[in-house]
């Protein structure tokens, strides 16, 4: 007879061989077994089975936390005994399982003829903030029909009880420092990109975080310093750039934090992270998920001499000065009431942002989601019985400014906010609840998606969000054993909560793998929407998006609502006239480089919006610039269009659209063709003058303004890691942008890769036409170097095809993908050929198809962090820099970067992507 029960303690075997424990149960029929085990006296699987049961079972909807519910509930009504678990442990068991399944037996027993019974579970549900519609509806008929305990329970929550009665933070808290590293904090440090498949297994990926070295060091600090919070830094830099947010916090939280629930494993929150710049804004957004602390240290300062300038070194470089040190083991104290760092009783910084009133009850409360659903639950309770709700949490920040104009976030932030109590506009800085109009998840923190939905007891999407998306991108290149286990698993839970889905569990479409970004910028039809997605390149160049962890992506699916402070927004302008053999990338990389020089080294786009008055490019192109606009550190960006680039967006957008219902990709609700129509209704507005193109208010006031120079680009720009840099804190930045010529046409290049969310249909079209171009000049074309190619989406393909561009692919190529039979195991070694690969998101992610160690990568793609595209080697550091299409191409035929003179000779007679400015400033 099989045994699920057996099968699991096979695996608990194969995990303590990786030094593991019991993965954490999810699944109804493995508990089932362990129930009836638990309930036979002489089993000699009881006590183990019980062990389980208690302390590693997952709560909320999972299909194990209904089955742990029903028995827990049988327990406390005597239907069953179990000596270990009296009725008052099954009700705190109950108390600890968040929602779902335990909410609906508290409600039976709350509501139900036992009065003992009764009260007891009134006095657990006043503790629990995930209740849903229908659970609100069973209290809300109870008490109608005169139920004293549903009343007490209502008014409870009308107090806010479930905050009020948690303990107050403390005053202070004790941290010893523990260096990550030096310089920008990529989050694939933290939660590796090539270790993704793991992300749902905490434990497990928990292994991966920074070295086993570090980790050793942290536990050591911690036996040192018992009393402590280890405090993870960035020393010279900011913390948390780059994707992975939810898993890397997770991480850190898992070596640094605390058990959330003594019954729920490997689920910790409340981690302490510091950054000398601070630290990433989706990151630090995060951090306040766990309830945790995220702190600006400003422990290293720009020198400034005795004439009140800066002081620079031989290379031009701002010189640095130490303020004060947190090397590692220094120990430190916070004071939430204060809000200041001490050393001893020395102040060292004022860190105040780190402790504003909405952020104290994140960490009194655990998490920004207790938060996010108590006010919800408190807002319908008072509502119910028809009382005001008792003034608890601190009020929302509005700020208004009178006689200000407002920018395009501003805007956008006004049409969508909720529960505002002024009437007046709000400007940057207030705190604001927003509606969701477009959601994303992605396919390698889309299994931690599921779970946070799981462990709030959401089992269907908010009917306010327009559309979601869940992707199959990140692991598009290879079909292998980790992505079959996974995959299906992930599309058949989103597509039964109302996603729109890569991937058809039921087999009746094809594999969609296209790359996630841009399905969300095809699916967003108004540029007024506001949009979630779990990836940092969540950057729409129709609306403003906002790359977030798996968890806020959760609750934007859940509620329909998101919560953030409006943004500072740096208006970006630009001048002067594009020369015909540069590719608009070099636009790209040369705004942020004329940025830095503009403000002596000072990144001013970092956690604020770029609003790009881009007006002339449609919105596939336009979109190199949003993508970009990640690495810049930037909060989110926004494209300014003119109107008739707007609706030739939106019209590729429906056409887009339409291929995604023809494929059978809608769903029951129509979603997709819902969209069309919203589509169709913007664009009649914008043409009948009723609402025209989204633009600022001419009176708008922004933190900076950039003015971008094309007559100043003279040459390709490239994005290089620096690896060699003698400042380790300005390695593997995204700030070091170099011309052509830099490199003389000498550096090697061992790969090249056009590919990734950076590229559209414009740039592969650049690679049939180079092609042509080289073998006419040349006679034949060789790769000196590989090159990989792979389209972003299947809809470019399509088109290529029509137009004959593919067809000229293949004939270059040595290596086409197949759907028909997918890669089962990633490359490791290449060829000097080209290979057209699958679409989806390729050797960026860097979780599969990686190139050799220690190459030199030349790429399209957004990536230059140590080890995601390329690890580094013995014999060197890999190294992965940026460029345009035509200068990755050209290196891979030379097997080097060319120089000016062999890349102008290249691209002649070549339609680059192109860009022009609007001819008048686009303003409301």
């Amino acid at each position: 007879m099989m045994s699920t029960y057996n099968d699991y303690i096979q695996e608990i075997e194969e995990r303590k061989q990786q030094g593991l424990h019991p993965k954490p149960i999810d699944g109804a029929d493995l508990l089932h077994e362990m129930i009836n085990q638990i309930k036979d006296p002489g089993n000699p699987n009881r006590a183990d089975s019980l062990h389980f049961f208690i302390y590693n079972t997952l709560p909320g909807t999972t299909s194990a936390a209904g089955v742990k519910a029903k028995f827990l509930k049988e327990i406390i009504t005597g239907e069953a005994i179990v000596e270990e678990i009296p009725p008052a442990y099954a009700f705190e068991l109950l108390s600890h399982m968040k929602g779902g399944p335990s909410i609906g037996v508290l409600l039976d027993l709350a509501l139900g003829d036992d009065a003992v019974h009764a009260r007891h579970a009134a006095q657990v549900l006043k503790t629990q903030v995930f209740l849903y519609d229908a659970d609100i509806e069973r209290l809300k008929k109870a008490f109608q029909e005169g139920n004293a305990i549903a009343r007490d329970v209502l008014e409870s929550y009308a107090k806010a009880e479930f905050f009020t009665q948690l303990p107050e933070v403390a005053e202070e808290i004790k941290v010893v420092t523990f260096i990550a590293g030096e310089g920008d904090i990529s989050t694939d440090l933290l939660s590796p990109g090539n270790q993704a498949h793991s992300r749902s297994d905490r434990e497990l990926h928990g292994k991966c975080m920074i070295s086993t070295s570090a980790q050793e060091e942290i536990k050591a600090l911690q036996a040192k310093h018992p009393d402590a919070s280890v405090m993870l830094i960035a020393e010279k830099g900011t913390m948390g750039v780059g994707s992975s947010r939810m898993s890397g916090v997770n991480n850190v939280a898992l070596w640094t934090g605390k058990q959330a629930s003594p019954y729920v494993p490997f689920v910790n929150i409340a981690p302490i992270v510091a950054g000398t710049n601070g630290i990433s804004p989706i990151f630090l957004t995060t951090v306040d998920v766990t309830g945790g602390i995220g702190i600006d240290l400003k422990n290293w300062v720009k020198k400034v001499g005795p004439d009140g300038q800066v002081v620079r070194d031989e290379k031009g470089e701002t010189i640095l000065e130490e303020v004060y040190s947190v090397a590692t083991g220094t120990v430190l104290t916070i004071n939430t009431k204060t809000k200041k760092l001490y050393q001893g009783d020395k102040e060292l910084i004022d860190i105040a942002k780190a402790f504003t009133p909405q952020k104290m009850e994140f960490i009194r409360a655990g998490g920004s989601y207790a938060i996010v659903f108590g006010k919800k639950i408190q807002t319908v309770a008072a509502k119910i019985l028809g009382v005001e709700a008792t003034t608890v949490f601190a009020p929302a920040k509005e700020i208004s400014v009178e006689g200000q104009g407002l920018t395009a976030v501003e805007k956008i932030f006004n049409r969508n906010a909720v529960g505002v109590t002024s009437d007046k506009v709000l400007h940057a800085g207030s705190d604001v609840r927003v509606e969701v109009n477009i959601v994303g998840s992605q396919d390698t923190t889309g299994l931690m998606t599921a779970q946070e939905l799981e462990s709030m007891a959401a089992t269907v999407i908010s009917p306010i969000v327009d559309g979601a998306y869940q992707s199959g991108c990140h692991t598009a290149s290879v079909w292998d054993k980790k992505a079959q286990a996974n995959i299906p698993r992930l599309m058949k839970f989103m597509n039964d909560f109302g996603l729109i889905t890569a991937r058809d569990p039921k087999g009746h479409y094809p594999a969609m793998t296209d790359v996630i970004h841009k399905v969300l910028n095809d699916i967003t039809v108004d540029e007024w929407a506001i949009i979630i997605g779990g990836d940092s390149h969540t950057r729409m160049s129709k609306g403003v998006a906002f790359g977030a962890d798996s968890g806020t992506v959760a609750l934007a699916l859940a509620t329909g609502e998101a919560s953030m402070p409006i943004p500072e927004s740096v208006k970006v302008t630009f001048k002067g006239e594009m020369k015909d053999y540069m590719d608009f990338r070099d636009v790209v990389h040369a705004t942020q480089a004329q940025m830095l020089k503009q403000f002596a080294g000072e990144n001013v786009f970092q956690g604020r919006i770029i609003e790009v008055h881009i007006g002339t490019l449609p919105a596939d192109q336009a979109f190199t610039f949003t993508d970009w606009t990640a690495e810049m550190k930037a909060k989110a960006s926004i494209c300014i269009s003119e109107d008739d680039t707007l609706i030739e967006s939106l019209e590729i957008a429906k056409g887009r659209i339409q291929i995604m219902i023809d494929k059978g990709m809608d769903n029951e609700k129509q979603v997709l063709q819902g969209l069309i129509n919203k589509a169709d209704k913007r664009i009649a507005e914008i043409k009948s003058g009723e609402k025209p193109a989204l633009t600022p208010d001419a009176d708008a006031k922004y933190y900076a303004e950039v003015v971008v120079d094309l007559d100043m680009i003279a040459e390709p720009m490239i994005a290089d890691p620096d690896v060699h840099n003698d400042d380790v804190s300005k390695r593997y930045t995204h700030d070091t942008i170099r011309e052509l010529s830099y490199y003389a046409g000498e550096k090697k290049v061992d790969l090249g890769f056009v590919g990734s969310c950076m590229v559209h249909k414009g740039d592969l079209k650049i690679v049939s036409q180079m092609l042509k171009n080289l073998e006419e000049q040349q006679g034949k074309v060789e790769f000196r170097a590989p090159l990989v190619v792979a389209a972003p989406t299947y809809n470019i393909i399509d088109e290529l095809t029509e137009e004959g561009d593919w067809e000229i692919l293949q004939r270059y190529s040595g290596f086409e993908f197949s759907d028909i039979l997918p890669k089962s195991i990633a490359r490791t070694t290449y060829e000097n050929m080209m290979y057209l690969e699958r679409p989806g998101c390729n050797l960026c992610m860097g979780n599969q198809e990686k190139a050799a160690k220690g190459d030199t990568v030349l790429a399209t793609s957004t990536r230059l962090f140590q080890g995601r595209v390329v690890e580094d080697a013995e014999r060197k550091k890999g190294e992965s820099l940026l460029a345009s299409t035509p200068v990755v191409v050209l290196s891979a035929v030379l097997g080097r970067i060319p120089n000016m003179e062999e890349y102008r000779t290249a691209v002649k007679g070549i339609d680059l992507t192109t860009f022009a400015p609007p001819v008048k400033q686009l303003v409301g």
